[in-house]
């Protein structure tokens, strides 16, 4: 979660009871267990929405621009772990999704790639959509499969001189063109990954502006037993762009379809289909 005015949700993790709920990116977080997220500070609701496995929580939440709440009842389940799945989307594009970026992420995509590769792959598309669990350094080392020396990403700190991370010449071992789809819940680790691919001309992106927050973070307590979050250090594009508070455009915009609280999953994703779209076009050329 993010804050905005309440908590705002940044993602719901795929199979989490959150997401199975149908909990979306862009929600407000309007209570939690009854007590209310307006004065809340981000650490604060993080720590009350954990608990016991197997225990019960209740959402107040707000959706858009409507004014009535609707309540969730979700159950605690242990942490899923960051994965990686792939399937072919068409006859020569092997879909890899990124549920979040963890330490094993880079070993599984690579993994990934070799089996769509196997089915007939020539394209990849990399969906990173609603992907906001992982440190930005995590995003830096998955983009190492793609990108072959060259700079990867800026950290950069408060009184302290930029540190690069740089892809050796051995890197960049997948060579096929790579599509990575993003949303504005697209967030740490997966933007400094889209913008290492970007800014290397490894990839292009189809869908939202991400996120827009790469950075680390410390609770400074303060003396009336107040605590104030403080931004000590962010991460950079490789061409030195501040991603956060700002976020990394689309190559070509489009946007996830609104859906109405309770109403079921959209059928159509205008997001994949325009990426299927623009690679079978180049294909033809």
């Amino acid at each position: 979660v993010t804050r905005q005015y309440y908590l705002r949700v940044v993602a719901a993790r795929d199979g989490s009871p959150a997401a199975r709920a149908g909990l979306h990116t862009g929600d407000y977080l309007r209570a939690i267990d009854g007590k209310s997220t307006r004065h809340m500070s981000v650490h604060e609701g993080e720590q009350r929405l954990r608990g016991p496995i197997g225990s019960t929580l209740t959402l107040t939440i707000l959706r858009g621009s409507a004014t009535d709440t609707h309540e969730l009842k979700l159950t605690r389940v242990a942490e899923l772990p960051a994965d990686v799945t792939a399937r072919m989307a068409a006859p020569t594009v092997g879909l890899l999704r990124v549920t979040a970026f963890g330490e094993q992420t880079a070993t599984q995509l690579r993994q990934a790639v070799e089996t769509v590769t196997r089915q007939g792959a020539s394209q990849l598309i990399v969906d990173v959509r609603q992907t906001a669990d992982g440190a930005p350094a995590l995003g830096a080392e998955a983009a190492r499969l793609f990108v072959k020396g060259a700079t990867l990403t800026v950290r950069e700190a408060r009184g302290q001189a930029q540190v690069k991370t740089e892809a050796n010449a051995s890197d960049g071992s997948i060579t096929l063109p790579v599509t990575v789809l993003t949303t504005n819940g697209t967030s740490q680790a997966a933007e400094v990954f889209t913008a290492a691919l970007v800014d290397n001309d490894r990839a292009t992106t189809i869908g939202e502006r991400t996120l827009g927050r790469a950075a680390a973070q410390k609770l400074v307590k303060l003396p009336d037993g107040t605590g104030l979050w403080l931004t000590y250090a962010r991460w950079l594009t490789p061409k030195g762009t501040a991603i956060h508070g700002t976020g990394i455009g689309p190559t070509v915009a489009v946007s996830e379809p609104d859906v109405e609280f309770g109403a079921p999953p959209p059928t159509e994703d205008p997001i994949l289909e325009k990426a299927l779209e623009t690679l079978a076009a180049k294909a033809a050329a």
